[in-house]
């Protein structure tokens, strides 16, 4: 029976294997890129599909870089040429997002008859939105979240403004199968305080999409420096969020809407929730049964005759 190979110390370092791989090495070295990497990095990150099957020129041109900058950039994540650099996103654009747009165009067909185009394109943005999320990548990373968050001794959401709801949402829900979970508000300066009992072994959960906001990045800052584990949510691997996280969700919000569409980091937080329930210990299914005699014995719910 052979022996595992170990790789010999002076062997080169390899490319990342996976497009999530990929994202997030560009989104923890996007910092210290110069200008020029960083124009290229940013197209990158949001359009993946185009690299998958632009030519280097094209995409160059699109990311107002020349392509000897994108060879660069692909070379920095030591992929031996650019080719093989967009093989990684041709596999994982064909793998593809769930396909919903069959649905916005139906929502367009039933209400053409309308002059409400605002209405139409709010439809279109949010099924757009949600297919983006259910992707093979997000797929594992839901499932490596879930152990997660399985595994901590406590989890601490924090989202604030915009995102607050989506904060409120999870730990109002997840504790219900989860006791642990701690919604943090920071208010009247009360963020350090409300954090210092968490440390190594536990999780922070954290949501913000531009603009970013100082509480969230003091919040994260924070946790870090106490060795919690972090899950980020945000809308791009650009985020000053990403660095130094565990896991990474960058989910889509594009609205004709004046502020960020929420509804993908809401579904997302059903997913994940759904997942810590699924493959949980039998503990969790108890709370949800316990929580819920609990209120009706209160009166907190109204029955339909």
């Amino acid at each position: 029976m052979l022996e595992p190979q170990t790789p010999s110390p002076d062997a080169p370092p390899e490319a990342p294997a996976g497009l999530d791989a990929v994202n997030q090495q560009l989104a923890e070295a996007y910092p210290e890129l110069s200008p020029q990497l960083k124009l290229a990095a940013g197209y990158v990150l949001e359009h993946p599909v185009e690299i998958a099957f632009q030519s280097i020129r094209k995409s160059a041109a699109a990311a107002e870089v020349t392509p000897s900058t994108l060879m660069r950039l692909a070379k920095r994540l030591e992929f031996e040429s650019y080719e093989q650099f967009r093989e990684v996103f041709q596999s994982a654009v064909q793998a593809g997002p769930v396909e919903l747009s069959g649905r916005a165009s139906q929502l367009r067909s039933l209400a053409s008859q309308t002059d409400d185009q605002v209405f139409l394109d709010v439809g279109d943005a949010a099924f757009d939105n949600i297919g983006r999320l259910f992707t093979a990548d997000n797929q594992k990373k839901v499932r490596e979240a879930a152990r997660l968050l399985l595994g901590a001794g406590k989890v601490a959401v924090v989202g604030f403004r915009d995102t607050f709801a989506c904060a409120y949402h999870f730990a109002y829900v997840g504790r219900i199968a989860m006791p642990d979970i701690h919604l943090i508000r920071g208010q009247e300066g009360g963020l350090l305080t409300e954090l210092a009992p968490f440390g190594e072994g536990d999780v922070v959960i954290a949501f913000g999409f531009e603009p970013y906001c100082a509480e969230t990045m003091r919040a994260l800052e924070i946790t870090r420096a106490n060795g919690v584990n972090a899950i980020v949510v945000t809308d791009t691997l650009r985020s000053p969020l990403v660095p130094g996280a565990s896991i990474t969700f960058p989910v889509a919000n594009a609205t004709p809407h004046f502020f960020p569409s929420i509804l993908s980091a809401i579904t997302l937080i059903e997913v994940l929730l759904a997942e810590c329930v699924a493959f949980g210990p039998d503990d969790l299914v108890d709370n949800v049964a316990r929580f819920e005699s609990r209120m009706r014995e209160m009166g907190a719910y109204v029955d339909i005759d």
